[in-house]
């Protein structure tokens, strides 16, 4: 996750949960709760015959960053939870403002995958429009295990300045000069959780904590219950502070940096895969 959107699970299950958060359309009531299953340098252990942990990812305060990240075959090739549903397809549009600009965030999930230590990753296409150009381009590589915690693997991103790029800076890649993945979705969030989101040293180092999992907000697109909220930071800018929630079925629908910046968006636009 760039930090621009950083301050910017199944199918059947997660669509049926579509259809009940806004009954087809703008403005119906929303949805029921999820099930699933639970639980600096950094290291990462991988073990085929371990039990995948529910929470593979959990920030262990004065200690490096040693992620539990299941073999390659502890992952499933469709991304389902229920808050963060990665279906090729699907497409969100976010709109808001960004230091006093008008943004808008179209987010695509596309057919194709990427490896990434040894895991066939979804490529997430997201794109940034400030005041009506383009600002940042992003592919993001997104796996779940099969306990259904959604891991992130990297991103390619570039920044962009009068159609020219600017700036790659916040590129990394889960294997490759001491990056490794995180967790960006539970497969169960519980209340005060904690889970390192990526790390490359110095580029990625997004944290999350869960801090609800029963709120009620109200979009452009429709109104949402049984959200789940996270909060998310980073030691690398360390004044700002995102509040981001996810309705089930759906994904995220609000992001607030509620410190250090003027930046909320909010979903607009939602089309479920075909």
């Amino acid at each position: 996750m760039s930090t621009r959107r950083t301050r910017t699970a199944i199918v059947v299950a997660g669509l049926a949960l579509v259809g009940a958060a806004c009954s087809g359309t703008e403005g119906s009531s929303a949805t029921t709760a999820p099930s699933g299953n639970t639980s600096n340098e950094s290291t990462s252990s991988q073990s085929p015959t371990a039990e995948i942990v529910s929470n593979p990812a959990a920030v262990m305060q004065g200690q490096p960053y040693t992620p539990d990240v299941p073999p390659p075959e502890g992952f499933v090739a469709e991304i389902d939870n229920p808050y963060m549903p990665w279906i090729p397809g699907t497409r969100w549009v976010f709109e808001g403002v960004s230091d006093g600009q008008h943004e808008r965030n179209v987010v695509e999930v596309t057919p194709r995958t990427k490896v990434v230590m040894g895991v066939t990753t979804t490529v997430v296409h997201d794109r940034v429009f400030a005041d009506g150009e383009l600002a940042e381009d992003t592919f993001d590589w997104y796996a779940q295990d099969s306990a259904g915690n959604v891991w992130y693997f990297g991103e390619d991103t570039a920044e962009y300045k009068n159609g020219s790029v600017t700036s790659t800076a916040g590129s990394w890649e889960g294997g490759v000069n001491g990056a490794q993945p995180g967790v960006v979705m539970l497969a169960q969030p519980m209340v005060g959780e904690s889970y390192h989101q990526e790390f490359r040293k110095g580029e990625a180092e997004d944290v999350g904590k869960v801090i609800a999992v029963d709120d009620t907000v109200t979009v452009p697109y429709g109104p949402f219950d049984q959200v789940l909220v996270t909060e998310d930071t980073t030691p690398l800018e360390p004044q700002i502070v995102e509040h981001k929630f996810y309705a089930p079925g759906i994904g995220v629908v609000i992001e607030h940096v509620i410190r250090g910046a003027q930046e909320i968006s909010k979903l607009v636009s939602f089309t479920p895969p075909a």
